[in-house]
């Protein structure tokens, strides 16, 4: 998330005030003393917001207002009010003023105004990169969402094993988007022209797939839950990639594969052809801070597809949002951004309800949940990740009955 913040008061002690308790709060201030300084850090592209003192000699804090609005009508302005001024901050509201905030304000009441425009500005900016990525083509950007680590790194992933044309094992939790990576793979490789043709594996006889292999020539063939082939089917595909498929096989499954061969339950040749390009898509467990993101792209999708304005998703809601586990993944969040966008009841909006205390848990837990799925399940790098002395860590992870082996891959 963004962190800078744009100060314009004329007051210089009020400047140094003001950037000492952001700088407490790992905030970065910058400081202009007028319009005229100010304006020079104000475009379209300012990754930050702007807090303005109202009455100023000269262009004041509406000019200012203006003239960001002007700008970029999505950078959050903030503007700081005397006693008297609070008719007017309401009526800049109006205008188009993020919020406004009565002199002398307390850290923590202007702190949480900060941190919600932030968090608004850094989503804003988010989505016109994902546009301008999606404008230039870059099937990755445009189909693959999320603004942590672990989905930049599946991002680059995918493009690293489109570019090889080789078969290539899409594995991760149910409901994570097995097939919808499967098929941006294909879209960001050199047979991106060329058919993408799904086959569920279960059920798959010999002639069925050399159909399905014909008709994905020159293009890629997906086979789902490919450990349901049957064992005379996995040995002739094997066979098959080694004289020439035909097509580029993408697999896609939701077990471990490599327990599967020890158990011998899967061919070891096939798992093998398959496991060395391999795309691992994380849970939402692991990655909380994408799932804002991910739901408000899910609301927008079922309100166009309802021919309906998008409802408001409020802080409450996110928070709430964040702090449920999503065993279903991806699949579950958009089942519940279709239900909020249409009324209904949802776990989710109950959740908003809830007290700040229980809030706050889930949250915690899920943090503890996603530290452990980024460290593959070992408890003390997870522990270190979040600057916990270990005793801590166990402590929290048995208040939550949360057990470091469910995270192991």
């Amino acid at each position: 998330m963004t962190r800078k913040v744009l100060i314009v008061d004329d007051d210089r002690a009020v400047r140094d005030a003001l950037e000492q308790t952001l700088g407490l709060e790992e905030l970065e201030p910058v400081s202009a003393g007028s319009f005229i300084e100010a304006k020079d850090h104000i475009s379209r592209g300012f990754e930050g917001v702007v807090l303005s003192d109202i009455r100023m000699p000269g262009r004041d804090g509406f000019h200012l207002l203006d003239y960001a609005q002007s700008v970029d009508t999505e950078l959050p302005v903030i503007l700081l009010t005397g006693e008297g001024d609070i008719p007017m901050a309401v009526k800049a509201m109006g205008q188009g003023a993020f919020d406004f905030l009565e002199k002398p304000s307390t850290p923590e009441g202007l702190v949480g105004v900060l941190r919600r425009a932030l968090l608004t500005r850094s989503l804003v900016l988010e989505n016109r990169r994902l546009k301008s990525k999606m404008e230039a083509g870059d099937a990755a950007a445009r189909m693959i969402f999320g603004t942590s680590k672990l989905s930049d790194a599946l991002r680059a992933r995918v493009r690293a094993v489109a570019n090889t044309q080789i078969e290539a094992l899409v594995t991760g939790p149910r409901g994570a988007g097995i097939s919808k990576v499967a098929e941006v793979i294909h879209l960001s490789s050199s047979l991106q022209a060329g058919p993408f043709v799904r086959k569920q594996s279960a059920g798959l006889d010999p002639a069925a797939f050399g159909e399905a292999a014909e008709t994905a020539a020159g293009g890629s063939l997906f086979l789902d839950e490919v450990e349901t082939l049957t064992p005379a089917l996995q040995y002739e595909l094997a066979e098959r990639l080694d004289a020439g498929l035909g097509t580029r096989l993408i697999a896609g499954s939701t077990a471990d594969l490599s327990q599967a061969v020890d158990a011998g339950a899967f061919n070891a040749e096939l798992y093998y052809r398959l496991e060395g390009m391999r795309v691992h898509i994380p849970a939402l467990s692991e990655r909380p801070e994408d799932i804002p993101v991910l739901f408000r792209h899910y609301v927008a999708q079922a309100a166009e597809q309802a021919g309906i304005e998008p409802p408001d998703v409020t802080e409450q809601l996110v928070s709430a949002l964040i702090a449920q586990d999503w065993p279903g993944n991806a699949r579950s969040l958009m089942s519940a951004a279709m239900r909020f966008v249409l009324g209904m009841p949802d776990d989710a909006q109950a959740a908003a309800e809830l007290g700040l205390a229980e809030q706050m848990a889930r949250v915690e837990r899920s943090l503890l949940v996603a530290a452990l799925g980024r460290q593959n399940g070992k408890a003390s790098a997870a522990a270190q990740a979040l600057k916990l002395p270990r005793k801590t860590f166990y402590d929290k992870l048995a208040r939550y009955g949360v057990k470091p082996e469910d995270y192991r891959r």
